[in-house]
């Protein structure tokens, strides 16, 4: 996928109704010449407020390359360029809502979120640069069709080995910008449960 990007860009999986589930990939507009924000978000239940956002290792309006969602029964895998950068693993035994029941569409759009996006709604839409484009190339969506079948997958008990635990902790250390569980500020009572049990 390539970008071009002033307003923010939104690839996600998500159900419908005011119980959805969703996981986002979203791209967030910026000032020319700042890095690009890469935010990912997991709601269950109509919850979020997952939110975790990194600096890419590349400029990503430059040249296609490849966002990823392996989602499986245990844990959600974010992966850019078959990096991981993201791990959220289903904590249901310790209570915490994980998005496995409802199924999912795919979606992508390009739409306004100037209110709070770009640098936190300080800087406005620039219109004038319209039309705001992303391209894509060998897209790809392999799924399960039925519980079963998405239960009996073999990337269901899959993890990721030594070496993939290795380049997530590298991103999480050196392009990891937000991190809601470390957000004591937003969570004085306490950082939500499942992060209590997300080490990698």
């Amino acid at each position: 996928m390539k970008l071009e990007i002033e307003v923010i860009f939104v690839m996600q999986l998500s159900s419908q109704g005011p119980t959805h589930d969703e996981i986002d990939f979203e791209f967030l507009g910026n000032l020319s010449g700042d890095p690009y924000i890469l935010h990912t978000n997991v709601f269950t239940q109509g919850k979020g407020n997952r939110e975790q956002q990194f600096y890419l290792w590349f400029d990503p309006t430059r040249n296609f390359h490849t966002y990823s969602i392996a989602w499986s029964a245990q844990h959600i895998i974010f992966l850019v360029d078959n990096v991981p950068i993201r791990l959220f693993k289903n904590a249901e035994s310790m209570g915490v809502p994980f998005p496995k029941n409802q199924p999912m569409r795919i979606y992508s759009s390009l739409w306004n979120a100037d209110d709070w996006a770009t640098r936190g709604g300080l800087v406005k839409t620039d219109w004038s640069k319209a039309p705001f484009t992303a391209y894509y190339r060998n897209f790809r969506a392999n799924t399960s069709i039925s519980t079963s079948a998405f239960s009996d997958s073999p990337f269901q008990t899959q993890e990721l080995d030594a070496y993939g635990r290795r380049r997530l902790r590298w991103v999480q250390k050196n392009f990891m910008i937000y991190n809601y569980c470390t957000d004591l500020k937003r969570f004085p009572q306490g950082v939500p449960t499942e992060c209590k049990h997300s080490k990698v």
